[in-house]
């Protein structure tokens, strides 16, 4: 017999492929984006361990941060384990995933689907590393020889 857990965590995830496979974008808030990336590093927690982490940089409710959870939840970002009376949510798309969705929707919509001007106004408002520089050639040396 299936629980209702599993149920439940089935149709989200069901939700998210198909919206996934018919090209629907996830279109996360910049708050969701915040506890995505918590997710992204720890790959489960709870709502306590997601809060106190981002309590660390910003001032955020306990409760805010649950509802924003709560309607991840909802949206299909994240799948939501009720076995036990702490819930612990994990993110069901990666972060290279959410970043190429993103910068896609970036470069289309803001940049008038150019490339170069995104990298141009992202190496002209911020600081890069001799490194980022050196793995930034690589990059372009390898779209040249393609």
């Amino acid at each position: 017999m299936i629980s209702g857990y599993d149920l439940t965590n089935e149709l989200v995830y069901l939700t998210y492929e198909n919206n996934r496979k018919m090209g629907k974008q996830l279109k996360p808030t910049e708050s969701e984006l915040e506890i995505l990336q918590v997710l992204w590093e720890k790959q489960k927690a709870t709502v306590r361990e997601v809060h106190e982490t981002l309590a660390q940089s910003k001032d955020v409710g306990y409760t805010t941060t649950l509802k924003l959870m709560q309607i991840m939840y909802e949206k299909g970002l994240v799948r939501r384990d009720e076995s036990s009376k702490t819930h612990i949510y994990e993110p069901l798309a990666s972060r290279e995933k959410t970043q190429k969705q993103l910068v896609s929707r970036m470069v289309d919509t803001l940049f008038q689907g150019s490339p170069a001007q995104l990298v141009m106004q992202a190496l002209g408002q911020h600081k890069t590393s001799a490194g980022e520089l050196e793995e930034i050639q690589r990059l372009l040396d390898n779209l040249k020889n393609q």
